[in-house]
């Protein structure tokens, strides 16, 4: 069906007129538009103005039903990152501008086109908790520790037109987009008259779903796919079934956002979302304020949807006005969903892919551990849980833990309680929750055990103005919980040194401590490498079994601890109210909060301007000492490797790993282990072992990370199961020796022999982890066969030309019967491929004979089949 150019139409709000691309004109002219889930409508309103001849692809969506294999492209209106994704980015934008000086061009030409943010948040770690001057020590830490990484984005936002920099000390990036930077509406006053558009990000992050929360259609991407985006070129994507999720009733008293949020993750993983956005309906939204939304919104990458929206209605601009957006601009958000038909109608209906219906009022108190956000528990069922965490932890240990003396820890213990994540602590309501418990209980006379690691990130500065200024954080400062920075922290694993008492019980003894975090991620391993079991509560949950000071009591039945008098205090004794809630908010929750938090951060900018700029011209100054950053060999250092297109023969697998393998397995973002290789790498290069900081610092730095791919002490290679050998470990054929994962593939590098990974279900969950992707291409990783994949780790590897192929017919890695001494042939790869084609997998024993097995090729969008048929590079050594 052909369609015209863009259909404009003219907006009259207070006085000023602006020009749109009208969803209304475009639906009278083709009714089955109206339809449309909402963040179609978004995606149609930008392919209105972007690339109208693609437009047919929204009629045909409606008309199967929901689904539809029909390509589009996304403009995103701006992109956001912070400190640790966009230090790669950086880098490749000083070497493109090295590139363009040596061939005698203009470096200062190289820029994003579209804005992008950078927020400061990553980076910062809990070096010092339960103190007064935890906060400024940590902060000073954090800058003299990431100098040299921080002098780059410095550069960049001096020296790169459209990129803006938010210095440390303000908060964690989604919380800072949904209080400062996001406008749901956006004014462009570039032409001759003002033009309104929606607002719309990608950013390399997974949690950037959060923004939707406040109706911003927004995800996360990996690197690569956010520098593209940056420098204004389209993202290829598939339209997307959307599942529309029908919220009814309202929560009951003492369930909080956090609780519904645990919740959905595992209704949605098992309803089945990936690859899916998720849009939110129904009666029971208008019960839910935008913090609570936002709650929800930010665990898309969790229950495993692309994103997780909320389209626009009176919270939306309660939000918007709560935060200080002018009054012009609620008008705008207002006037422009309304007359696009984004905005919320509870007695409509649009065609979902599917509809899963969540009635609040049944949603309990909710817990999620210990490894895994999906593990939904009960308040109740939390021992039960332990038990059999401690149980499989045990399986092969010698001997058991020493059982707990008096006033000594024991299995169980809570060794983390950590107040952290963009999840929640951008949730007045849940924060405030914390603070008037830890004020209950401690009028009770409780106290923290002393093996406790108390800390409190809050997300932004209003989150710590509004409980200074209620008197809460005196209350959560008298139970250890005083701010310890502004930033990710705990949540990411920059949890600190547990009490040196503490770590020698666990290294000494075997203790199997556990971490209470108000998170979003509790993978094995991620908090910390000596805790090895991590729960999932809403920050008062947080506090309340910091008290109790193990996993292993059932606090609906059992006393947090023994008070004044010795009198056992129950959580029912110290749970606060909604009203107290409210009363506590009401005098100091406004916009004047969020609008001093420049003043609030006079500490930041202070230790931000002691950053050195990296050189104030065109290109960045880099070091050849520093082992921070190292100019890329992406045009000098490497060599090409074989082109994936084509078909592959002769492969080796270099790991068989099971379900649910994260970016954290593949690439890990904590502490760098002194005895792995990329802690040789650095003790070579005059690092000491008290300066190595995080993989998640050391992103400018290829060697460093190319050292870290699949070192996770967790990961478990099924090809090793005879020698017991966990962590990140390869069988090197035909010889059979075992090397670490770095060395068997130089090893194979050297006799130029393909590799393949083979995995099971969710491959690549977790983070929106570059290096990830950009590991496993540099290991020589032409294709990973996996049973199905996260969507985020999948596209970045389609960019670095790695393969992603799928099991078909029902087949799983357990169908092959794998010994570790077979090859692999990849057939049907050849230049005519396109998106969900189908391959084969042809399996050559050791004693002559071979099977084959049918394979999808998952890739979306025939650019995606051109990038992974692009020339790939390999590292040399």
């Amino acid at each position: 069906m052909p369609f015209t150019s863009p259909f404009e139409d003219t907006l009259h709000v207070g006085g000023s007129a602006y020009r749109h691309a009208s969803l209304a004109l475009l639906a009278d002219r083709h009714p089955p538009l109206r339809r449309l889930p909402k963040v179609l409508k978004i995606l149609a309103e930008i392919t209105l103005r972007r690339a109208p001849a693609e437009l047919p692809a929204y009629l045909d969506w409606v008309a199967r039903g929901g689904s539809s294999p029909q390509a589009v492209q996304f403009w995103p209106a701006r992109v956001l990152t912070h400190d640790s994704t966009c230090v790669p980015a950086f880098v490749d934008f000083a070497a493109l501008r090295d590139a363009a000086a040596a061939q005698g061009l203009d470096p200062a030409a190289i820029n994003p086109v579209v804005p992008v943010d950078v927020v400061i948040d990553h980076s910062i770690t809990v070096d010092r908790a339960g103190s007064a001057d935890a906060l400024l020590f940590n902060m000073r830490t954090d800058v003299e520790r990431n100098r040299e990484r921080y002098a780059l984005i410095r550069w960049a936002g001096r020296n790169l037109k459209n990129v803006t920099v938010t210095p440390p000390g303000f908060g964690i990036a989604h919380q800072v987009n949904l209080e400062r930077l996001a406008s749901v509406v956006q004014v462009d006053r570039s032409g001759p008259h003002p033009w309104l558009l929606p607002d719309t990000l990608v950013a390399s992050d997974s949690h950037t779903p959060m923004v939707s929360g406040l109706s911003v259609l927004a995800w996360g991407v990996g690197g690569l796919d956010m520098q593209m985006a940056a420098l204004g070129k389209p993202l290829p994507m598939r339209l997307p079934g959307v599942v529309g999720v029908r919220l009814s009733g309202q929560l009951r008293a003492g369930v909080t956002a956090a609780d519904l949020a645990y919740t959905l993750v595992r209704v949605l993983r098992d309803h089945g979302v990936i690859d899916h956005i998720v849009e939110f309906f129904g009666p029971g939204m208008a019960g839910l304020s935008v913090p609570d939304r936002a709650t929800l919104a930010n665990m898309a990458p969790e229950y495993g949807a692309t994103t997780g929206f909320f389209p626009t209605d009176d919270a939306t601009l309660d939000y918007l006005r709560l935060t200080g957006r002018s009054a012009e601009q609620l008008a705008i958000v207002q006037a422009y969903t309304q007359a696009q038909g984004l905005w919320f109608d509870p007695a409509e209906e649009p065609l979902f892919t599917s509809t899963v219906a969540v009635d609040l009022t049944a949603i309990e108190t909710t817990l999620a551990g210990p490894r895994n956000p999906a593990e939904r528990v009960t308040l109740r069922g939390v021992p039960q849980s332990v038990e059999q965490a401690i149980t499989r932890l045990r399986e092969g240990a010698p001997g058991e833990a020493a059982a707990a003396g008096p006033g000594q820890p024991g299995d169980g213990a809570i060794l983390i309680a950590a107040i952290t994540s963009c999840t929640t602590t951008a949730n007045p309501q849940l924060m405030a929750g914390a603070g008037l418990l830890a004020r209950n209980a401690r009028r009770a006379g409780l106290a923290v055990p002393w093996w406790v690691r108390t800390s409190l990130s809050p997300g932004s500065r209003p989150t710590a103005g509004y409980l200074a200024a209620s008197g809460l954080q005196d209350d959560l400062d008298a139970l250890g919980f005083q701010v310890t920075g502004f930033g990710c922290m705990t949540c990411i694993g920059n949890s600190g040194e547990l009490a040196p008492a503490v770590t020698e019980a666990v290294r000494g003894r075997g203790l199997l401590g556990a971490a209470v975090l108000s998170g979003n991620r509790n993978f094995e391993g991620r908090i910390h490498p000596d805790v090895k079991m991590a729960y999932l509560a809403a920050p008062a949950l947080v506090v309340a079994y910091a008290l109790a000071g193990t996993v292993c009591r059932n606090l609906e039945t059992e006393p947090l601890g023994t008070g004044h008098g010795g009198k056992p205090v129950y959580l029912a004794d110290v749970w606060p109210s909604r009203e107290q809630i409210a009363a506590a908010l009401q005098p100091v929750l406004g916009p004047a909060l969020f609008a001093r938090a420049e003043a609030d951060n006079q500490l930041g900018f202070a230790l931000w301007d002691t950053v050195p700029s990296g050189g104030d011209d065109a290109l960045f100054a880099w070091s050849a000492q520093s082992t921070y950053l190292r100019r890329p060999p992406y045009l000098d250092g490497m060599r090409m490797a074989t082109p994936v297109r084509g078909d592959i023969h002769g492969a080796r697998a270099l790991l068989v790993l099971g379900d649910r393998v994260t970016t954290d397995h593949i690439s890990p973002a904590g502490s760098i282990a002194e005895q792995g290789l990329a802690g040789q790498y650095l003790r070579e290069h005059g690092v000491a072992r008290s300066d190595f900081n995080q993989f998640n610092a050391r992103r400018g730095n290829h060697e460093v990370m190319v050292r870290g791919g699949f070192s996770n002490p967790g990961l478990d290679n099924e090809l090793l199961a005879d020698v017991g050998r966990k962590g990140g470990y390869a069988r090197v054929q035909p010889a059979g020796d075992v090397l670490p994962v770095h060395d068997a593939a130089l090893a194979y590098a050297a006799r130029e022999v393909p590799l393949l990974v083979i995995a099971g279900k969710e491959y690549g969950s977790g983070s929106s982890r570059d290096w990830a992707a950009k590991a496993t291409a540099l290991l020589g990783v032409q294709a990973v066969v996996a049973e199905s994949f996260e969507r985020i780790h999948r596209s970045n590897l389609v960019a670095m030309g790695v393969l992603p192929l799928v099991f078909a017919d029902g087949l799983t890695r357990h169908d092959l019967a794998l010994t570790g001494a077979e090859t692999f042939d990849i057939l049907g790869l050849g230049p005519d491929i396109t998106p969900d084609a189908r391959a084969v997998l042809r399996v050559h024993r050791p004693d002559g004979r071979s099977a084959d097995f049918p394979l999808i090729v998952k890739v979306d969008t025939q650019a995606g089949i051109a990038c992974v048929g692009s020339p790939r590079f390999q590292c040399n050594k």
